[in-house]
């Protein structure tokens, strides 16, 4: 006959394994994204290489407004981001846990820069950050809550957006294949 802790210890490795597997389901999707500009027509001949190191001088639309969608969905891409790596490791410091958060986007945008497939910018490096920072906030704040019930949180959460960005992805990609 099993303990509580042993089925508290079984529970938690499904809880830690469904969060690395949703994890790397967020991880191809967000390559797919950023790097292949999946769902969205990118033409790589327009632009060339594009390195922008002056925060924001790429933010604003032709008529001069501040274009703070593409800003906000850079903050927003990277909320995931920083709650898996808060959630998977929890014990790490607050400066630990940011490091895979800059590392991932500085990579992301000297990828982008030496193959030319999108602009390198410091606003969209700033943008990832804030969202990492703002996902490892939330769940240091969930955990404050909700003590070791924050994973599963994450993980209730984590699965409800995969399925439905999955699903969004689905339909955009049978619409590109049908709709023309």
């Amino acid at each position: 006959m099993s303990t509580r802790a042993e089925a508290s210890d079984r529970r938690s490795t499904r809880s830690r394994a469904l969060t690395w597997a949703l994890f790397a389901i967020y991880a191809v999707l967000l390559i797919g994204l950023v790097l292949a500009k999946f769902p969205f027509r990118y033409d790589s001949a327009a632009s060339g290489r594009v390195l922008n190191l002056i925060p924001f001088a790429g933010s604003f639309t032709a008529s001069g407004a501040f274009g703070y969608r593409e800003v906000l969905a850079n903050v927003a891409i990277f909320v995931p981001y920083g709650l898996y790596i808060a959630t998977l490791a929890p014990d790490w410091s607050f400066g630990k846990k940011l490091v895979p958060v800059i590392a991932t986007t500085v990579g992301f945008e000297a990828i982008q820069y030496i193959f030319a497939i999108g602009r390198a910018d410091i606003t969209d490096v700033m943008g990832n950050v804030l969202g990492g920072l703002i996902g490892i906030a939330l769940y240091a704040a969930l955990a404050r809550v909700w003590g070791s019930r924050a994973a599963l949180i994450v993980n209730i959460a984590g699965v409800v957006f995969t399925a439905a960005f999955l699903t969004l992805g689905a339909v955009v990609a049978a619409h590109s294949v049908h709709g023309k």
